[in-house]
């Protein structure tokens, strides 16, 4: 079948609308009429090209909501009519001891959303900037929200996952002391999320502005980064740092905040790497420092549900799909606050 959806054609020229073709609904297939999808920093960085192995045309988008049109004969999970999600997989291997795990994302041969290889035309996968998509069943995910919240859930199956999977493996809860760095689509996340699990919550920014913001997202104190003093004020008494800045950054300057045995996460990505720390800063208080990859489905669904019944939603700004590349301009320089999401309607 024939869909609008947004693309581009190579890294050099904007998105435009396309004509997109989407497979027939097998037995294990969802068919569904996406309702918004969510803007991620990392469609930016694929669709033009600024990470390697892009694919045209590139239609991205992996924070998917919508209703389901159609189910195969074989959906078990999933009927007609009922709300639901896709995050940033489509496929897995099903059989490897990640997929056995339920940490599908950590699959050698997960397919992404959206720049992934697939026996459907045009030979790669083609994301949520699009009236519709088609997805196996395992990969859909339960949307538990009042149906006029959906806008705001669509950015959980990112920027939600990516900060809910580090928090329940490291153990955020009460009792723990967790820092979230940095206040965007991620960061905003990292707050809610750590508040609801029960943390003691150390927002950080460089912005002094973005103190209140901070505080009224469920910040129980909030630290400017660029303060020495304030800095100072937090060394060795975090448990945990979810640092979510995907721009080159000293962490040393994090590193210091661990208590022992602590651990500071990555989950921003930066285009070009961070500067190494010093082993010493690691090696004296025994702190790690970890990544984590957005989560697996059984993690996103307990996110969704968990979001679900604590009230949690992303803070949005929604926006016609003919503004993306103005959209995309405007992430660049964080005037956001803090996810920007696609009306899909606006496609047509």
């Amino acid at each position: 079948m024939t869909v609008k959806a947004y693309g581009a054609h190579a890294g050099d020229q904007p998105l435009v609308s396309l004509d997109i073709t989407r497979r027939e609904v097998g037995a294990h297939d969802v068919q569904i009429d996406i309702a918004f999808c969510g803007v991620c920093h990392s469609d930016l960085h694929q669709v033009r090209g600024e990470w390697a192995g892009t694919l045209y045309p590139c239609v991205p988008g992996h924070e998917i909501v919508g209703r389901v049109a159609a189910v195969g004969a074989h959906v078990s999970k999933h009927k007609v009519g009922d709300l639901v999600g896709v995050g940033c997989m489509v496929d897995s291997c099903q059989h490897c001891a990640d997929c056995e795990d339920g940490l599908e994302q950590y699959c050698d041969s997960m397919v992404g959303t959206y720049n992934g290889p697939t026996a459907d035309a045009p030979g790669h996968t083609l994301g949520g900037y699009s009236e519709q998509i088609v997805v196996h069943e395992r990969f859909v995910l339960r949307v538990s929200h009042a149906e006029d919240q959906l806008a705001a859930v669509a950015p959980l199956l990112c920027a939600g996952i990516t900060t809910w999977s580090p928090l329940r493996h490291w153990n955020a809860g009460p009792g723990k002391r967790v820092g979230i760095v940095g206040i965007g689509g991620l960061g905003h996340m990292g707050i809610k999320l750590a508040r609801a699990l029960g943390a003691h919550v150390v927002a950080f920014t460089t912005s002094e502005s973005k103190r209140q913001d901070a505080l009224a997202l469920g910040a129980h104190e909030v630290v400017v980064s660029r303060d020495p003093g304030a800095m100072a004020e937090q060394a060795k008494s975090l448990d945990l740092i979810v640092n979510t800045v995907a721009a080159p950054h000293d962490l040393d300057a994090f590193l210091s905040l661990l208590k022992r045995d602590g651990t500071m996460v990555l989950v921003g990505a930066p285009s070009t790497p961070h500067p190494s720390p010093q082993v010493f800063n690691l090696i004296m208080k025994r702190r790690a420092l970890a990544g984590s990859m957005i989560g697996g489905i059984p993690e996103t669904q307990e996110m969704l549900d968990f979001c679900a019944e604590h009230g949690i939603v992303a803070d949005i700004e929604m926006i016609r799909a003919d503004e993306i590349n103005a959209a995309y301009e405007r992430m660049l320089k964080g005037d956001v606050k803090y996810r920007f999401v696609i009306d899909s309607a606006t496609l047509a």
